[in-house]
């Protein structure tokens, strides 16, 4: 079957962002139809405008960063497996957010937590560079990941083991758990231009990405700066990947997933697969955002649990695919 062209491709995404976005402004435990968007004298109006509004912008946001985050790691790495929650670049920035909590700087330096999440992401995708090398196999990522993943949860481990309150403890656990819950506009303008920054490192890497399925030799021939494009991949993913984090806490698999479900669709080069991939996260992510809200439970279940139970099922199904065609 002939894929659509990818124009439609993108239109059909950008429509379906916008129709969830006004979902999510209307879904919840209080319903608000589109006639308490413009009253502001409608006691709905402030939960719209309060509340939603920040929540769906992140969303937004978030999925398009781990999106383009996850194309980016895959076409780079030629491992489809590649993703910052499989390979400890989430786990990373979660460690140096953790330890902005543990030490209490969070509360009094506002900025403190989401300079430590993008450092802590950018230390974990260079260090996941350096343990896999130039010319590593997808297992060799993998096991890099595992002990980047490893290494970041004995961090975050310890941090809640000597935690010097229980309400430090809860604190560290809710965060890690990934929510959009009770996000404001704060978190909003601490995270956009960081995400915007590194979506747009992200996206100067689409042709030397294009040029790397030719592996390093014929990129180098194609007259891309192999240690340019390295960097620029580092504090791309560190900046997109470091501020979703800070943000909301950590969200596995959005970047797993989305470029594979963009591949049949607008093909496998990696360069064009990248915006896609970005507006198919923030689809998903929305989806599942509004999916969490309206679950029947006494207490909102948490999106970094919801994208686990989701994202847990494609990863093994993805695995076993890969296993038999190895076979």
């Amino acid at each position: 079957m002939k894929p659509p062209p990818r124009a439609v491709v993108l239109l059909t995404l950008t429509l379906l962002t916008l129709g969830l976005a006004l979902l999510s402004l209307m879904a919840g435990r209080v319903w608000a139809p589109l006639s308490a968007f413009t009253d502001m004298s409608d006691p709905r109006w402030p939960i719209v405008f309060e509340l939603r509004t920040p929540r769906t912008l992140l969303a937004i946001l978030v999925g398009a960063a781990l999106g383009m985050s996850g194309a980016a790691m895959q076409g780079y790495t030629r491992n489809p497996l590649a993703d910052p929650g499989v390979l400890g670049v989430s786990a990373m920035a979660a460690l140096g957010a953790v330890g902005t909590l543990y030490f209490g700087v969070a509360a009094a330096t506002y900025w403190m937590l989401p300079a430590a999440a993008v450092t802590g992401a950018m230390a974990g995708v260079l260090l996941l560079l350096a343990l896999a090398g130039s010319t590593s196999s997808a297992v060799t990522f993998v096991l890099a990941g595992v002990i980047l993943n490893t290494v970041a949860s004995a961090g975050v481990a310890l941090a809640l083991n000597l935690a010097p309150s229980p309400w430090a403890v809860n604190e560290i656990v809710n965060w890690l758990m990934g929510s959009l819950a009770d996000r404001s506009f704060d978190e909003l303008t601490m995270a956009a231009p960081l995400i915007a920054a590194g979506c747009a490192l992200l996206l100067t890497t689409g042709r030397a990405l294009d040029a790397l399925t030719l592996g390093e030799t014929g990129a180098r021939s194609l007259g891309v700066d192999m240690g340019r494009m390295r960097w620029a991949l580092a504090l791309g993913v560190g900046l997109a990947a470091g501020a979703s984090v800070a943000a909301t806490g950590v969200v596995s698999f959005v970047g797993l997933v989305t470029p594979h479900l963009m591949r049949p669709l607008v093909g496998a080069q990696p360069g064009k697969l990248l915006v896609p991939s970005a507006l198919a996260g923030a689809v998903i992510v929305l989806a599942a955002d509004i999916l969490v809200r309206l679950t029947p439970s006494a207490a909102e279940v948490k999106l970094g649990v919801a994208m686990a139970a989701l994202g847990g099922p494609f990863f093994l199904g993805l695995l076993l695919a890969m296993r038999r065609r190895m076979s």
